[in-house]
């Protein structure tokens, strides 16, 4: 039934317009929803000043809500296509959110480019699942095909400068974090951050406790309003706290 209204929105509206008015919702919904609780957790967990990452910021609902609760921070959003990105702008400019600075491009662990897709479902464009076309994926690759620029963060020029703190990284870029991170290891080693993200259950996941716990990281969920260590065990999340060891 979702699928079937969001066709018809889509149809009516065109996809532009649709999306600035989805994006207008969900920043509104984001914070009533109780799937959204371990984001708001997150946000208690560091404070104002210096640089926020936010790796797959779509159309702009975590940076808009990054941005306004920290007014002295400096929000790096990226997000790789230009339909995404032209509504994050959007709500930058509705809002005032002078301290975003956006930019059109994925992160991994090169840089250069890669092929990207917006899986189509029932005639729905899915601008949410859109990924990094990669062989280890087993995602949906039928859809509309894009050619995106590619960046490590640590080749970021902005970044090499330690006097730019770090203080948070949220990523979600469907499946590929390993990569992301792989590419930010200097900056994390360096600032030390909060690290946030959504894991599936796969080989993916493993890696990135792997790579964060060489670097010094401790993972864990949260469990009725507290962070717990990550027991593979009993867990049944995907959203996962990475911070760094005392």
């Amino acid at each position: 039934m979702k699928t079937f209204i969001k066709y018809i929105l889509q149809k009516l509206m065109g996809l532009n317009t649709y999306l600035y008015v989805f994006a207008l919702f969900v920043i509104v919904k984001l914070r009533w929803d109780k799937k959204e609780k371990d984001f708001f957790h997150f946000l208690k967990l560091f404070g104002d000043g210096g640089i926020i990452l936010d790796l797959g910021a779509n159309i702009g609902a975590t940076s808009y809500h990054f941005a306004r609760k920290f007014p002295k921070s400096t929000i790096f959003s990226f997000e790789p296509l230009k339909v995404n990105m032209d509504i994050l702008r959007k709500i930058k400019l509705k809002f005032g959110l002078s301290n975003i600075r956006e930019y059109e491009m994925a992160v991994g662990d090169k840089n250069g480019t890669a092929e990207m897709v917006m899986p189509v479902i029932s005639d729905v464009k899915m601008h949410g699942l859109s990924h990094i076309i990669d062989e280890g994926n087993n995602l949906e690759n039928d859809g509309i095909r894009y050619k995106v620029q590619i960046i490590c963060i640590d080749d970021l020029a902005a970044l090499k400068d330690p006097s730019n703190r770090v203080t948070a990284i949220k990523i979600d870029v469907e499946n590929f974090e390993y990569y992301a991170l792989k590419g930010a290891e200097k900056v994390i080693g360096m600032h030390r951050p909060v690290i946030y993200c959504e894991l599936w259950e796969n080989d993916n996941r493993k890696k990135c406790i792997e790579l964060l716990n060489n670097l010094k990281y401790s993972a864990f969920i949260l469990r009725k309003n507290d962070l717990v260590l990550y027991d593979k065990a009993k867990n049944e999340k995907h959203n996962f706290f990475f911070l760094p060891d005392k």
